[in-house]
């Protein structure tokens, strides 16, 4: 059995290739506003890694509803959600054996236009890279614990349903 290690830190170098057991993680909710291009830059710079894949989500200015949007509002619960993307990244790391991953994740207030997710991965090839990348994208949409609220121009918000496993399952129960 191969274990995956990781430590955290600010500016995740991939350094020299590592065996498909390790990947250096950078994970981390931002309050406010972020600019995923400065982010990038620092984790990219410097990389031993021969492909990156990058992903940039930004909130749209409609409603799922086609209703225009104000705001998107993510709630969280802190502590729990860090631990679950953080786990989730290390299980797409293993799969696809990957050097560095890097996501950031907006919570509160996102306003139309501004950058919600940022998701980076560095591997030797661009396949294991873009790979790794959408999988734990589509794992953040659908396994993390966040709960959306859409705010339209009247000020009324409207929970988005179906966001989290947990959110399917008090639909399912009577």
């Amino acid at each position: 059995m191969r274990w995956l290690t990781c430590r955290r830190s600010p500016v995740a170098d991939p350094g020299p290739p590592r065996s498909e057991s390790s990947a250096t993680l950078s994970i981390a909710l931002e309050a406010g506003p972020f600019d995923p291009f400065a982010v990038l830059r620092p984790w990219s710079t410097g990389s031993a890694a021969a492909a990156e894949a990058h992903f940039i989500g930004r909130v749209r200015g409609w409603s799922a509803a086609g209703d225009p949007l104000v705001a998107l509002e993510l709630e969280h619960y802190p502590g729990m959600t860090e631990a679950q993307l953080e786990r989730l990244a290390i299980a797409a790391a293993a799969r696809h054996a990957v050097q560095a991953v890097l996501v950031r994740h907006r919570v509160g207030r996102v306003q139309p236009g501004e950058a919600i997710v940022l998701v980076a991965v560095a591997a030797d090839r661009r396949g294991p890279a873009q790979r790794c990348c959408q999988e734990l994208l589509e794992a953040l949409k659908h396994e993390a614990p966040f709960w959306k609220k859409e705010v339209g121009v009247e000020g009324i918000g409207r929970w988005v349903e179906g966001n989290t496993p947990l959110a399917d399952q008090r639909r399912e129960q009577p």
